[in-house]
């Protein structure tokens, strides 16, 4: 039995493709109207939601029948170094999470099945894409674990040096990097779409000295505002974060809030989450506790939600807020997110895997008027000013 823990993400992941005016972009197709998209209105159900026991996550079991696929690197070679190694502890819990989460929605979809594609980089390294489309509960979802290593491009060596002076961008520098990334789009507009990462990067500086951090987060951007889903999912977080520092929410709260803003916009992407970059703490084994107990949480803290929203009615009104509001999403995506700004500096990187999370269908409304449905107010007033909601 192994005590370990896991940071994560690799490359960030663009969520849209931009379009003007009335137009809706999904899987290369291009509809005029809102109404021309093909999509089925849930039957209308009673919501009662049923009694589900508490989900409870322990990473300290391996299992490897449970993964999605064989690990990136061989198994045999994982469980060998899997106490002597952070990268081997990395790449362990990355397939823990992908294959516990993926088979945890195939479950609840009840239609689709992920799509499980292994992949390797020619420069070092190799990644597993997990991606489901078209589900009857999730419209499109990818999580995608990658571990590589190589060396940093000029762009990503002047991306990080900006925040780690140690690293020379005179010279050549090798660098590891392990994580799962995920963004999930349900199909139904009163389910949230969420989005988690978490990822270690190792940096070697030469003479047997090497620089590593960790970083991550999740958050949860609704398109219909129940405050209860939003209370439960910062919940699940504080949770995790009290376990090792009781300082952690706030201050990682607060950071999700201040990253996930789109200034042109003047709102944050969603309802925030917790976000942090950066983080060495005072060891690695401190770390890899906090990074785990975080990704414990993260199916307890959405999944409970799907399964509360995913049989409420909508209509045409209801789908035409969410798809506006996905490309809010696209947007923040394409113009601020850091990670997508690596994935795409990084040689020879897997462009198929960092697109993944493009929603199938976002819409570009010119001078959309959210006043057409009056709850959408209680949404854009959280978004102009995030709330505390513990």
């Amino acid at each position: 039995m192994h005590a370990f823990t896991f940071g994560l993400k690799y490359l960030g992941s663009i969520r849209g493709i931009v379009g003007i005016s009335t137009i809706i972009v999904g899987g290369g197709a291009i509809f005029s109207k809102v109404s021309s998209f093909p999509y089925f209105l849930n039957t209308v159900q009673s919501f009662a939601v049923r009694a589900e026991a508490p989900r409870k996550i322990d990473f300290k079991h391996i299992d490897p029948t449970e993964w999605m696929t064989s690990s990136i690197t061989p198994y045999n070679q994982l469980s060998k170094d899997l106490d002597s190694s952070y990268r081997a502890q990395m790449e362990t819990l990355c397939m823990q999470l992908q294959g516990k989460l993926c088979r945890e929605m195939e479950k609840i979809d009840g239609c689709a099945k992920f799509r499980v594609d292994k992949w390797e980089r020619k420069a070092g390294g190799g990644g597993i894409s997990c991606v489901m489309e078209n589900g009857a509960v999730f419209e499109k979802a990818g999580v995608n674990i990658s571990a590589i290593h190589g060396t940093l491009s000029p762009a990503a060596v002047k991306e990080m040096r900006a925040r780690h002076q140690e690293i020379d961008v005179d010279k050549d520098c090798r660098f590891f990097a392990c994580g799962i990334s995920s963004v999930i789009h349900p199909l139904n507009p009163y389910v949230p779409t969420t989005h988690f990462n978490f990822r270690y990067f190792e940096v070697d500086l030469g003479n047997n000295r090497k620089c590593w951090w960790f970083g991550g987060g999740a958050d949860l951007t609704p398109y219909y505002l129940f405050d209860e889903d939003a209370k439960h999912f910062h919940r699940q977080l504080q949770l995790a974060c009290n376990k090792h520092n009781p300082s952690y929410y706030n201050r990682f709260k607060k950071w999700c809030d201040e990253y996930f803003y789109l200034k042109h916009r003047g709102e944050t992407r969603g309802i925030g989450g917790i976000f942090f970059d950066d983080l060495e703490g005072d060891s690695h084994e401190q770390t890899f506790a906090f990074i785990r107990s975080c990704a414990e949480s993260i199916i307890p803290a959405y999944l409970p939600i799907v399964e509360k929203r995913m049989n409420m009615a909508y209509k045409d009104l209801e789908r035409e807020w969410q798809l506006v509001r996905r490309g809010r999403y696209v947007e923040f995506n394409l113009i601020y997110d850091r990670g997508t700004k690596f994935g795409l500096a990084t040689p020879e990187a897997r462009i198929e895997s960092i697109l993944m999370s493009l929603p199938l269908y976002a819409q570009w409304v010119y001078c959309y008027d959210a006043s057409k449905d009056p709850r959408n107010q209680h949404l854009l007033d959280v978004l102009k000013t995030p709330r505390e909601w513990l």
